[in-house]
């Protein structure tokens, strides 16, 4: 069952963990969530190229500018 669409909530996470106090965290764990961070980074980099893909392909296909 899908759910309804919903609005996308106030900010971005990336602006939640940025405004997170980073003082309880020990190396260990700074480590850990240094690592998440830049799989996320790379994530969002092929996402962003992928569409960047898309959009060359249906440019190319069906012109730029729709005019």
């Amino acid at each position: 069952m899908e759910e309804p669409d919903r609005p996308r909530p106030q900010g971005d996470a990336a602006s939640r963990l940025a405004a997170e106090d980073l003082g309880p965290y020990s190396q260990a764990e700074l480590d850990e969530r240094i690592a998440l961070l830049e799989a996320e980074i790379a994530r969002v980099r092929a996402h962003r190229a992928k569409a960047a893909a898309h959009r060359a392909a249906a440019e190319a296909l069906f012109g730029k500018g729709g005019g």
